[in-house]
């Protein structure tokens, strides 16, 4: 059997209005920022692509923005993927900092003929916690201002179960509270 070869595109652009526009993934969680932990988590990428303002991480990282900056997650993947030269690509928020590698690679070895989406232990599906074979995200239509959830539920995808911490996310200061209790 082939190794899978992926790439990972990180997004890292919000401007987390609901924390007073402060750069929450630059915020530490557990000795990391939000950021270095999601990077982190894809460590198998052959390319890890994050989008939005450059930053200092200490891993090896392809920046990149959308165009116009600020104009949402479907023209931060438009952006990205030109970058991406894997057969599967992991889409991310760079504000789930409980993310472990091992969902990550659950992910990519689920990936088969559509995508896979992970879904909240509410059943939501968790859209930038998901991975998509490359064909399938080329022949989406990402738009500037366009919805992300309309480019991708448009396409074939598969749900898998997440155990909750692994799709948690901080939008608020309670939730990153919370992140960081759950790190220790």
């Amino acid at each position: 059997m082939t190794a899978v070869i992926w790439d990972a595109i990180v997004l890292a652009g919000g401007s987390a209005q609901r924390m007073g526009g402060t750069d929450k993934v630059a915020l530490d969680v557990g000795g990391r920022t939000m950021l270095e932990r999601v990077v982190a988590a894809v460590g198998s990428a052959q390319t890890v692509i994050v989008v939005g303002p450059h930053r200092s991480i200490s891993a090896p990282v392809l920046w990149c923005r959308e165009e116009p900056p600020g104009s949402g997650p479907a023209s931060a993947v438009a952006a990205a993927l030109p970058l991406v030269s894997g057969d599967v690509v992991v889409l991310l928020a760079a504000d789930q900092p409980l993310l472990t590698e091992r969902f990550v690679c659950e992910l990519v070895a689920a990936v088969g003929e559509s995508g896979v989406v992970a879904v909240d232990p509410e059943g939501r599906a968790q859209w930038l916690c998901s991975a998509w074979p490359v064909a399938l995200l080329h022949a989406a239509q990402f738009r500037a201002g366009g919805s992300l959830h309309a480019a991708l539920s448009a396409l074939p995808w598969t749900p898998v179960s997440s155990h909750g911490r692994d799709v948690f996310d901080c939008d608020t200061d309670d939730d990153v509270r919370r992140a960081r209790e759950l790190a220790e």
